[in-house]
């Protein structure tokens, strides 16, 4: 079998699982060697991505949790955001923010954002057809950290305006121009919250202290950078996966209407199914094995989320979606310390996007071809077109 997991095309057009099922059966434990990017391993049996993802020491994250090209040079972000630190820092800032996507984060959900759910929703059912991804799916968990973060109401949209650009932009300089327009927008932010704090994300970044140093004004940045795209982005990209396998497993759908207690279950389901990012990087800090092939000091070793998510090993029937699945210990928001830091929030808005849309509809039916993302960094839907029937009242 022809192995290129770095083909974007493969996503967008091609059948990734049969190519992770085979690697799990025969190889699961590859080199790819060095192209445009630098050479590295391929971990696809869940046991293994398990593993390096609870040993943070011979694991690094500093050196960037994603592949990109020698020429790009290191990540700016390596040991400076949250997602790229390495113990004692990393749970050291984590500490500082981890209240805020846990039991504060979820009561704001169902204190102040339900309305915010709903009115998502019914612009869309006033609209007929739609577009998930963009329209539903990506509204309600930027809305969700823009909160989070002090963005004012009144710039929700704004901020909208320019993640769509930056990250879904016809061209390079779109996306640069847009993502700039962010960062100048925290820039601000971060100015006024200097004269004025308040009860919010940013706030407490400018309050944090690490042995004794507060964060550098760049550091405050990047992390609100980070923040704001895994905020949204999985998210995102899970809930609109999450509605197509419903689409497509009508069953499972009727399963939730009738019987509300389910839906816990079925984010978990949701999540596994969708696990929305394709790969995650880690950087071997000495030698090591893997399931006995030696990995040396400084290889690059890649996990493919969604391949440990369908082990054979592990899920019955992996190719199944099954809202009652149990147990369901998936491996779609990590493991370990850098255990994902929104995933409680994931959680709830799910639940929250998911009991809107039975509170309010009738039935969702396609209306044109979905359209995957070619992308080899996240695993999902770029376009899901949809007509949203109301429900009689």
């Amino acid at each position: 079998m022809e192995i290129d997991l770095v083909n974007p095309e493969l996503y967008s057009a091609g059948d990734p699982y049969a190519v992770w099922r085979w690697l799990r059966h025969n190889d699961p434990v590859r080199w790819n060697p060095p192209g445009e990017l630098p050479g590295f391993w391929i971990v696809t049996k869940y046991e293994d991505v398990r593993m390096v993802y609870r040993d943070p020491v011979t694991f690094s994250s500093a050196g960037g949790i994603l592949l990109r090209p020698e020429k790009h040079g290191q990540d700016p972000g390596g040991g400076r955001t949250l997602a790229l630190t390495d113990p004692p820092r990393h749970k050291q800032l984590r500490a500082r923010v981890d209240e805020w996507f846990k039991l504060r984060a979820v009561r704001m959900l169902d204190a102040e954002m339900r309305d915010v759910a709903r009115d998502v929703i019914m612009r869309s059912l006033e609209q007929g057809a739609c577009d998930f991804v963009s329209e539903i799916a990506a509204r309600i968990p930027l809305y969700v950290i823009c909160k989070m973060m002090g963005v004012a109401r009144d710039n929700w949209e704004q901020i909208f305006a320019l993640t769509n650009q930056a990250f879904g932009g016809a061209d390079a300089l779109t996306r640069r121009i847009a993502h700039l327009d962010i960062l100048q927008y925290f820039e601000d932010l971060l100015d006024s919250r200097a004269q004025s704090p308040a009860d919010d994300l940013v706030s407490a970044l400018l309050a944090t202290e690490i042995d004794g140093v507060k964060l550098s004004r760049d550091d405050i940045l990047l992390n609100c950078d980070n923040l704001l795209v895994g905020g949204t982005e999985n998210t995102r990209i899970a809930g609109a996966g999450g509605m197509l396998a419903f689409i497509q497993h009508p069953d499972q759908w009727q399963a939730l209407a009738d019987d509300r207690t389910l839906l816990p279950s079925a984010v978990e389901e949701v999540l596994r199914w969708t696990s929305t990012a394709t790969h995650i990087m880690r950087t071997a800090t000495t030698s090591v094995e893997i399931s006995g092939q030696k990995i040396e000091a400084g290889e690059r070793v890649t996990l493919w989320n969604p391949s440990a998510n369908r082990d054979e090993s592990v899920f019955t029937g992996p190719d199944r979606f099954d809202v009652r699945r149990h147990p369901n210990r998936h491996l779609a928001l990590g493991a370990g310390e850098h255990f994902c830091l929104g995933g409680a929030l994931a959680r709830a808005e799910l639940r929250l996007l998911y009991e809107e849309l039975l509170d309010n509809t009738e039935g969702i039916e396609l209306d044109g071809t979905p359209v995957l993302l070619s992308s080899i960094v996240v695993n999902g839907l770029e376009h899901l077109p949809v007509r949203l029937v109301p429900r009689r009242r």
